[in-house]
């Protein structure tokens, strides 16, 4: 099993900044991809970021590209989402997820999930 703790979600005002981590433990050798979702009131859940997992590929959502970063330094590291000019749009509950190998697509089949923590983002 794999498990993810997210951490660093709060309150910030519009065009600030803040940092998400995502700690990954557990048995991650058949690990592909880590990712961020996010998921708004009575909105479906959307895709915001991808990174291979040994950090060399990162894939963006269109809604956040230029403003959102995914990174980690090498694979015993967190997973990081560095937020940028952030927009009440923005505000959701953040999930960090795992896809196992085997898929191409770096936005869907992730079978493993956080539990997400909140963003808010005010005007």
């Amino acid at each position: 099993q794999v498990q993810l703790i997210e951490s660093g979600g709060g309150l910030v005002q519009a065009g600030g900044s803040l940092r998400l981590s995502c700690a990954v433990s557990g048995r991650t050798n058949f690990i592909s991809r880590m990712a961020w979702f996010r998921q708004a009131p009575g909105k479906e859940r959307e895709f915001v970021a991808g990174i291979s997992w040994g950090g060399s590929s990162t894939y963006y959502g269109d809604s956040v590209k230029g403003r959102f970063t995914i990174s980690r330094d090498n694979t015993k590291d967190p997973v990081y989402l560095q937020m940028n000019s952030l927009k009440p749009d923005d505000t959701a509950v953040y999930s960090c997820a795992a896809q196992p190998r085997g898929y191409v697509d770096p936005r869907t089949m992730y079978e493993y999930w956080g539990q997400g923590t909140h963003v808010t983002v005010s005007s």
